[in-house]
């Protein structure tokens, strides 16, 4: 008899580590297809098709899609569905003014904490970013954008923060592929992230928040030049 429930109880635990993994794929998937576009803004997200694209059932699609409403990446619209949240000015601005107020905080503090082995792999972002720029593969290039960011976020060692960062930055990763399409532009974040880093590996806090105000604002302007 114990030995049958321990079997059992292994098989249901190995079935649930095999759901939430199957929930975890459909969602990350979905999710990195949101931000780059592969789905539009506006996009319908019928449950069926996309158990049918991704291979996996319908349950860890619904699944995904309730967490990516809470992310407010999708949207639920009366006798229409779940679509893909349309991309708005007002929105991304507003996600620009709390990035600012937090951003900053964040690199202060990184200038303040920073280990060399953090500064080390901010300084291999950069490589890694000239390698994406000259491929032209601005996809890599978001990503990169994004592990930058957390990295500043990771040296402050306030996971807090870093979730909030990481929802915002996601939110707004979508334009990277409506504003920013030139090597130029690319060029000149990755020139922003540098001073970033040198602010940090100085350890000169004031220096870093002038630097990451100037990496957004940057992105702002940008984004007030497409709209």
């Amino acid at each position: 008899m114990a030995l049958t429930h321990i079997t059992k109880s292994r098989y249901r635990q190995t079935d649930t580590k095999k759901h939430v993994s199957l929930r975890d794929q459909a969602y990350d998937t979905l999710k990195k297809m949101i931000i780059t576009c592969a789905l539009r803004p506006g996009d319908v997200l019928a449950e069926t098709e996309l158990s049918l694209q991704l291979a996996v059932g319908r349950t860890p699609i619904r699944q995904a899609l309730d967490r990516l409403l809470g992310d407010g990446l999708v949207e639920v619209i009366p006798r229409k569905g779940t679509i893909v949240k349309p991309v708005s000015l007002d929105e991304i601005f507003n996600i620009i003014d709390v990035r600012l107020v937090n951003e900053i905080y964040s690199v202060r503090r990184a200038a303040e904490r920073a280990s060399p082995d953090v500064i080390a792999k901010l300084r291999d972002s950069l490589d890694d970013m000239l390698v994406a720029i000259h491929s032209h593969d601005i996809r890599t290039l978001s990503e990169l954008d994004q592990k930058f960011h957390s990295l500043i976020a990771g040296a402050t060692r306030n996971a807090v923060l870093g979730d909030l960062l990481q929802n915002l930055h996601e939110r707004s990763a979508r334009m990277w592929f409506i504003s920013l399409s030139t090597n130029e532009q690319h060029l000149r974040i990755c020139d922003e992230h540098t001073a970033i880093v040198d602010a940090i590996a100085q350890h000169d806090a004031d220096l870093a928040e002038q630097a990451m105000r100037a990496h957004i604002e940057s992105f702002s302007v940008n984004i007030t030049r497409q709209g």
